[in-house]
């Protein structure tokens, strides 16, 4: 690719001495460089976004929704441009990048109306209460690969609309559409306002212990996040995770288990099962198993897997070597105690293609069904009782999302209701929306992002408690 990619560091789109190949998951080859950033980049655009905080902040708050606007107009003037980058350095089929691309701009627009009024807590006896919002001041944003520019959004549209400003840091697998943001970002805001470098997974740390960094947004795994959580103790920086899942599937008794396999496996395989909420484990009545299974397995078989720039692409290559070797062990693992059943190994092809895999008759202490396994496969899993099968998802370290499938919408409400996690569907899945907060229980994370809530992530509570002087 002959794009000449940089950072953006106080306003200035900057190169860098070192760089870091780019791969392209379906070819498992580099197609384009990224500029690499070290401590001394690092420093200049914490300093850069220190300096524009006041100014920032400052502004009306219609002047920066103004920019926010401005923002979401010419990432969807260049929406097909971006989509395309984005398959080639993640992965995903070319239809699901175009979705991604313009969620992102319902993101921000959601966001540039907002507003954060003067709450009046109490005013009786001639004692005035009143709660204000006031921005944090520098925040970091670390992003993951799996959705690189929606999961920025989640964060630079409350955190800009606040008054805050920020440094981003996306993930070095998937850094080009972030810097090609960076440059929308570098000709609407002023400088400072947003400053975007790259890594090799180095310099996370000297953002989590950085005096002039204000909170940490991160949204990857339970582990980095317990490092961050850890590393930020030390100045008691605000943090927001968005964390690891292991989330259930619930098929009740009456779904006809093709309506239900159907449901589900779009859930569990929609981003080759890179989705933090993806469906990881499906528990079906004994009564509907057999048929469930079967028709799950055909629609694995059936699914068209491919490079996400071919046309009719229904499931992309997992985005890095990493997670491609990591997707294998498990499905090697789970083939030793439960039967394969479609599926079951990588393709013989160049990148890193793994057929969607669907495994039945796994015992609950398989390592498939016990950790998140983030790649195209799915543990189908049979119960009898309903008591025991809401202990059973339930018993996880996890608590992100969850969903309940049921043509009994009260019935399937009522199970829903029991299930220890942040967020639980009944009869849908994946229905992030903007204007409905999205948090994580147990060790799927902390904080909250989406929804009027998320302002709060963003802020801190000032009160004013007044009385007349007697």
């Amino acid at each position: 690719m002959s794009h000449d990619f940089k950072m953006l560091i106080d306003g200035e789109l900057l190169g860098s001495d070192s760089s870091l190949a780019v791969i392209n998951p379906a070819t498992a080859q580099p197609f384009a460089f990224a500029p690499r950033a070290d401590i001394n980049l690092l420093n200049r655009a914490v300093d850069a976004a220190r300096r524009a905080f006041p100014g920032w902040a400052a502004l009306p708050v219609e002047d920066r929704s103004d920019r926010i606007e401005q923002l979401a107009a010419a990432l969807e003037a260049r929406a097909a441009e971006f989509a395309r980058l984005l398959t080639s350095e993640q992965g995903k089929p070319f239809d699901q990048a175009m979705g991604e691309v313009i969620g992102c701009t319902f993101i921000l627009r959601a966001f540039r109306d907002h507003r954060l009024e003067p709450k009046v807590l109490r005013e009786r006896d001639g004692n005035r209460v009143v709660e204000h919002r006031r921005p944090l001041g520098v925040v970091a944003a670390i992003t993951p690969w799996n959705f690189p520019l929606i999961l920025l959004m989640n964060k630079l549209g409350p955190a800009l609309i606040a008054g805050n400003t920020m440094v981003i840091k996306p993930a070095p697998t998937t850094p080009l559409t972030t810097l090609l943001f960076g440059e929308l970002c570098g000709t609407i805001l002023p400088a400072g306002v947003v400053n975007i470098l790259v890594d090799d997974n180095d310099l996370g740390v000297h953002f989590t212990t950085h005096a002039d960094v204000d909170k940490v947004a991160f949204t990857g795994s339970t582990a980095t996040g317990k490092k961050i959580m850890a590393s930020a103790a030390g100045t008691v920086k605000r943090v927001t995770l968005e964390l690891g899942g292991n989330d259930a599937a619930i098929v009740l008794d009456d779904v006809p288990p093709g309506l239900a396999a159907r449901k589900v496996f779009d859930g569990a395989m929609v981003n080759a099962g890179q989705v933090c909420v993806a469906v990881k484990r499906a528990y079906v009545p004994s009564s509907i198993y057999d048929a469930f299974c079967e028709e799950i397995a055909g629609l694995a078989r059936a699914a068209i897997v491919d490079d996400g720039l071919k046309q009719g692409t229904m499931i992309g290559p997992v985005q890095n070597r990493m997670q491609f070797e990591k997707v294998s062990e498990l499905i090697a693992d789970a083939a030793r105690t439960g039967k394969v059943i479609a599926g079951g190994a990588p393709l013989d092809r160049d990148g890193y293609f793994i057929a969607p895999t669907i495994v039945r008759d796994l015992p609950e202490d398989a390592r498939l069904v016990q950790e998140e396994q983030f790649g195209p496969v799915l543990p189908v899993l049979r119960y009898d009782d309903i008591d025991d099968v809401v202990a059973r998802a339930n018993a996880s370290e996890y608590g992100l999302g969850g969903t309940v499938w049921g043509m009994d919408v009260d019935r399937a409400t009522a199970v829903a209701e029991r299930i220890q996690t942040g967020t639980v569907w009944v009869n849908h899945h994946l229905a992030i929306e903007p204007d409905i907060p999205f948090r994580g229980a147990r060790q799927s994370g902390l904080g909250g992002e989406l929804g009027a809530e998320a302002l709060h992530e963003y802020t801190q509570a000032h009160i004013v408690n007044a009385v007349a002087l007697a």
